[in-house]
């Protein structure tokens, strides 16, 4: 058994027993790794008593949960009403245009992870974003395509 198998039956072992036991494996797997590996998936189904179907299902609805190991950065922007009145439609059509990648993608060197996201509660400070968890503001254009650059040169050197 592969490392990444034994933290999926660790995670679903730990948690079966829960009420709505889906959610809080599914957070432990990818918690510890990352991601939700595809294999999971069946593996899910068939501890917990639900079909393929539905645990795909949870995946694709819940915006956080990843198919694929993300990018060493994640940048995530915000999409909500109040951001896109202050221009994150615009930064969000820079970012995809200037990486070359859709949303919920990654770069091809793995530096850069992009996902929307639909309220970061900071709209005070619309447009935002959250870089590897950290929580910007008032995010320009200048300023964003400083984050991208930064991003890229600290994941340049890491292998």
């Amino acid at each position: 058994m592969d490392a990444s198998t034994q933290i999926i039956d660790d995670a679903i072992a730990a948690n079966r027993a829960l009420p709505g036991a889906l959610l809080p494996v599914l957070h432990a797997i990818q918690d510890a790794l990352g991601f939700i590996p595809p294999a999971a998936v069946p593996r899910i189904a068939q501890a917990l008593n639900l079909s393929q179907a539905e645990v795909h299902g949870v995946l694709t609805f819940y915006h956080d949960f990843r198919s694929s190991p993300p990018g060493r950065h994640v940048l995530k922007l915000c999409r909500a009403e109040a951001c896109q009145a202050m221009g994150a439609e615009a930064l969000a059509a820079r970012l995809t245009q200037r990486l070359g990648i859709a949303w919920k993608e990654t770069t091809p060197d793995g530096a850069l992870t992009i996902e929307p996201v639909y309220c970061l509660g900071n709209c005070a400070l619309s447009p935002a974003l959250l870089v590897d968890g950290k929580l910007r503001g008032r995010i320009t254009a200048e300023g964003l395509d400083g984050i991208v650059d930064a991003c890229q040169r600290d994941a340049g050197g890491r292998s």
